[in-house]
C-alpha cells in the first residue's frame, strides 16, 4: 500500500488589508471581520481550492486565526461552518475563546 508523503506545516500568513489569514500562495484562507468594537474577531469563510482538499488546510488556518485571537485577547465568533461545526468539536481545547453574550454585556445603572 502507498502511502502520503507527510507534508510539512504550510506557512500561514496574516494579511491585515484583506482581512484574512492565508496560505502563502493566497489560495487558501479563513476571512474574518472584527466587531465588537474590535474585541472580537468574527471567522465568516474559510477556503480551501478543490486542488488541495485533504491538506488540513482549513484547520491550519483555524489555529493561526485562533492564536492571533488568543495573542490579541479578542474573542471568535464562529460564523463559519466549518469552524462552529468541524474545528471546535475537533479540538476543544479553543473553545474558551469563543465569544459569548455574556462577553457583551454592559451593565448599565437602573437610576
Amino acid at each position: 500500500m502507498a502511502t502520503r508523503p507527510a507534508m510539512e506545516k504550510p506557512k500561514i500568513v496574516w494579511n491585515e488589508g484583506r482581512h484574512r489569514f492565508e496560505t502563502e500562495d493566497h489560495e487558501a484562507f479563513i476571512e474574518y471581520k472584527m466587531t465588537n468594537d474590535g474585541k472580537a474577531m468574527d471567522l465568516v469563510r474559510t477556503f480551501v481550492p478543490p486542488s488541495k482538499a485533504g491538506l488540513g488546510l482549513a484547520s491550519h488556518l483555524c489555529v493561526a486565526a485562533f492564536e492571533h485571537a488568543s495573542e490579541h485577547s479578542f474573542s471568535i465568533i464562529p460564523t463559519c461552518s466549518y469552524v462552529s461545526e468541524t474545528f471546535i468539536p475537533r479540538y476543544p481545547s479553543w473553545e474558551h475563546l469563543v465569544h459569548s453574550e455574556d462577553d457583551s454585556k454592559n451593565l448599565k445603572s437602573s437610576i
